[in-house]
């Protein structure tokens, strides 16, 4: 897939919602031991890359320096469902103090009430953090209006075709 059809498959409202809104991401990688693993974890975007934050001595930074090849999915549990299925490189970087975004992230899951007493005990805690930056190879949109998955797809071809 090229990077058009990334961003065009980004660009789409459905996409977009997905990517700006409070859901967090379902985040796939291989452990150091060969194993997979997927993990809940915020995010946010820049640009066409979706970025996440993390504890430096999380044994996924270790795992992604060994094999930066992940995926993501943001969907919603809602009727139809809303899935944004992503593949991509992720970078790590050590980075002092909490980024803006990690914060921005963090806000999109709680109440005005509850985000100051987090950020401060966020901005407490973290004297550095790795930013993980997944840089998309490929992805989906799965709206189960516009868009299906291909198998249902050809499924449904066959029982048109009798």
């Amino acid at each position: 897939m090229d990077k058009h059809e990334i961003a065009e498959t980004l660009a789409k409202p459905y996409a977009q919602q997905l990517l700006n809104g409070p859901e967090p991401a379902r985040f796939a990688y291989d452990g150091l031991d060969g194993d997979p693993r997927v993990i809940p974890i915020g995010f946010w975007i820049e640009g066409e890359r979706i970025v996440m934050a993390t504890v430096p001595k999380s044994a996924k930074v270790a795992a992604l320096r060994k094999n930066p090849k992940v995926a993501l999915t943001i969907d919603t549990g809602a009727f139809p469902p809303k899935v944004l299925l992503i593949r991509g490189t992720a970078e790590v970087e050590l980075v002092q103090g909490v980024p803006d975004g990690y914060l921005t992230a963090g806000h999109k899951v709680m109440t005005d009430e509850q985000y100051p007493g987090w950020e401060a005990g966020v901005k407490a805690l973290y004297d550095e953090m790795v930013l993980i930056t997944v840089t998309p190879t490929w992805a989906k949109l799965l709206d189960f209006e516009t868009t299906l998955p291909k198998a249902v797809e050809d499924l449904l071809q066959e029982k048109a075709a009798g």
